[in-house]
């Protein structure tokens, strides 16, 4: 069976980041070029299943019962928002280009919670389940994912795969999808091959650009 949370302490002041950085950015010029930078919130699209990675305050039934992770089709949902952050303190410089073969934390900007996996099976496809954990941002190891691309950043209109430094799985999408009370939703899960299932690109979102001053007005949609 599945249950809903009751949310965390962190989700007013996320959702103030979120709403601040799109104010901010909306005199800013629209790109379709550039990095992906430490800081940013997007949403991420897997290229084979045309999904963008998704949470919510709905926890899995069986496995961990963590906060599930899911693929959704609908590009205007909010809860598909990730923030990129550094895997360890001052690691990630706000604005600095994230580099290929960097480890990044993906923290869920609506609850808070960070993309997570661990030696539990998916529900649907018995490959390695994917959760999110934490509390505010602030999870374990098991958060943190290596950026693998080809280049030295990762590169807005490039595709990608996000490697657990932990378990070594690759995070992917194949097909599967759950039914009530998140009906049509694809299960996303660990895989331990690279192959077309384990693809995403950076979508619409809020990216900061390279060298941005902290103190603001330099983002870019």
């Amino acid at each position: 069976m599945w249950s809903a949370g009751r949310g965390g302490a962190g989700v007013p002041a996320l959702l103030g980041l979120l709403v601040a950085l799109l104010v901010r950015g909306g005199d800013a010029a629209k790109t379709s070029a550039g990095l992906v930078t430490c800081g940013s919130v997007l949403k991420l699209f897997n290229t084979q299943h045309r999904v963008r990675l998704h949470s919510h305050d709905i926890k899995y039934g069986s496995g961990s019962g963590q906060q599930s992770v899911t693929g959704v089709d609908s590009s205007d949902d909010a809860n598909s928002y990730w923030r990129v952050r550094g895997g360890a303190e001052g690691g990630c410089p706000r604005g600095a280009p994230v580099r290929c073969g960097q480890a990044v934390r993906l923290t869920h900007v609506l609850t808070g919670k960070n993309l997570h996996t661990h030696h539990f099976p998916s529900p649907l496809s018995n490959h390695q389940e994917v959760s999110a954990f934490g509390e505010d941002g602030e999870g374990d190891d098991l958060d943190l994912w290596t950026v693998r691309c080809s280049g030295q950043h990762w590169e807005r209109e490039a595709s990608v795969r996000f490697q657990h430094v932990g378990t070594s799985v690759f995070l992917s999408v194949t097909g599967e999808q759950y039914g009530s009370p998140i009906r049509g939703q694809h299960e996303v899960h660990g895989m331990t091959s690279a192959n077309t299932h384990n693809t995403w690109k950076a979508m619409e979102g809020i990216f900061i650009k390279p060298g941005a001053d902290p103190s603001g007005g330099h983002d870019e949609l």
